[in-house]
């Protein structure tokens, strides 16, 4: 039975996973690096690449023992080629690029959004298609059209703040944290979320895109003109009412590609999807559309190699074209399908 050891390093994760070709997860293995850059308020793409290279040989031992497995056992290699902060990728690429050449075996480059839409078909491999789906993490917030397996059509992305960078800024502006998502879910259980109007951002050309430079700005100016804090009275009603805002604005789009493309499926991915208020709202709506819908269980929620490596099982197994291609290079920013080969 063929087996993949796939990498991602795209960002501040150092991940390494073992998947076989019934899209097996053997193993799945995430180091953290919130602690380094907490202090910092954000991600520090030079610290965030510095680690990659301390912990990523680790992390792929951890992977193959707890698979059970020796590099001698890989049939094939995986990695994610992009987008995401150059250093850290490259981190990732080079080590992959190394074992391929060192084992001569296939080196199946996988890109990192793609990898998060078919996060979703690792536990529902049924979901029917065509699909909508909502991909949602700090750097990225997007819609997708998934006619069928392997084609991801783009038809929305933010403009500028994705919405995970939205949530983040909010909460570094209070001073409540890094990473600022899973803290505003949290205080926004105490809260009511309709007691700070948010409105939900709209393009003037009718278009699927996203902004939240508006929400985030509304929220400053909240912030400021009444002096919000911790301590604040309403600080907690702010605090659900900026959460709820951020997934009316999510979900107000998925919505309107929903009415214009009809899915026979729709599903959330990414490291937002984690959110219980933004999964609740999403699977309400469902529901009351009588869609099937589907989210990741949250270990395929954030960036992670189970994805990277699943994604590269399923076009080894369909294209069955795979090769050793050392001239594989990271690219940072989305590319469109086709200009991805270096």
């Amino acid at each position: 039975m063929k087996k993949i050891l796939a990498i991602e390093t795209s960002c501040d994760e150092t991940a390494a996973a073992v998947v076989d070709e019934k899209i097996n997860i053997l193993s799945n293995i995430v180091l953290s690096q919130d602690e380094i850059h907490a202090p910092y308020g954000g991600i520090v793409p030079e610290l965030a690449s510095r680690q990659h290279i301390i912990s990523l040989t680790y992390v792929v031992e951890e992977a193959l023992t707890r698979a059970g497995l020796s590099l001698a056992d890989i049939d094939a290699f995986a990695v994610t080629q992009g987008p995401g902060l150059i250093g850290s990728l490259l981190v990732g690429l080079s080590l992959a690029k190394g074992l391929a050449f060192y084992w001569q075996k296939p080196l199946i480059p996988v890109d990192h959004l793609e990898a998060h839409l078919e996060s979703v078909f690792i536990e529902q491999p049924d979901l029917p298609l065509p699909a909508l789906g909502l991909l949602v993490s700090g750097g990225h917030t997007s819609l997708y059209w998934l006619p069928h397996r392997l084609s991801y059509q783009l038809l929305g992305r933010t403009r500028d703040d994705a919405a995970g960078e939205a949530l983040d800024k909010v909460a570094k502006f209070l001073d409540l944290g890094y990473p600022g998502g899973p803290i505003i879910e949290r205080l926004a259980e105490k809260g009511d979320g309709e007691a700070f109007p948010f409105s939900v951002p709209q393009m003037r050309d009718k278009s699927l895109d996203f902004s939240f430079s508006g929400l985030k700005t509304a929220a400053l100016k909240y912030i400021r003109e009444e002096n919000i804090s911790s301590n604040h009275p309403r600080f907690h009603d702010f605090i659900a009412s900026f959460e709820r805002g951020v997934i009316r604005a999510l979900l107000s789009n998925m919505k309107r590609a929903a009415l214009r493309y009809r899915p026979r499926s729709v599903f959330l991915c990414g490291g937002v999807s984690r959110n219980k208020h933004l999964r609740q709202a999403f699977l309400k709506w469902a529901r009351k559309k009588g869609w099937p819908a589907a989210i990741p269980s949250p270990q395929y929620c954030t960036d992670n190699a189970a994805m990277v490596g699943a994604l590269a099982m399923f076009k080894w197994l369909t294209k069955s074209t795979v090769s050793l291609d050392l001239e594989l290079n990271a690219y940072p920013r989305f590319i469109p399908e086709g200009d991805k080969s270096g």
